[in-house]
């Protein structure tokens, strides 16, 4: 089982920066793909990033590409959003998800493990 901690969340003006951290317990973090999804207020959760186990494979959301980055850090048992150029829409509660399968269709049911969020807010 994976415990997940999301942290670095604030509020921001609009082009400013962000770095979300998502520490996770256990010894078989390396296994797992890691994502962030994002839900703003009276929508549903949707995905953002995804990085895979070792870190050779990433996917975005188009509408982050180029201002966003996932990374991860297995020895330390964690994994980074890097929020760049930050819009009053990219504004939302921020999870980090574990997955033990290779996710194909970035879906939160792809998603075995979920943190609590981290809230980001961007003003405009």
């Amino acid at each position: 089982q994976v415990q997940l901690v999301e942290s670095g969340g604030g509020l921001v003006q609009t082009g400013g920066s962000l770095r979300l951290s998502c520490a996770a317990s256990g010894r078989t973090f390396s296994t797992y793909f890691m994502g962030w999804f994002r839900q703003a207020p009276g929508k549903e959760r949707q995905f953002v990033a995804w990085i895979s186990s070792i870190g050779g494979s990433t996917v975005y959301t188009n509408s982050v590409k180029g201002r966003f980055t996932i990374s991860r850090d297995n020895a330390k048992n964690t994994i980074y959003l890097q929020m760049n150029s930050l819009k009053p829409e990219d504004t939302a509660v921020y999870y980090c998800a574990a997955a033990r399968r290779r996710p194909v269709h970035s879906t939160t049911t792809e998603y075995d493990y979920w943190g609590p969020g981290t809230q980001v807010t961007v003003s405009s």
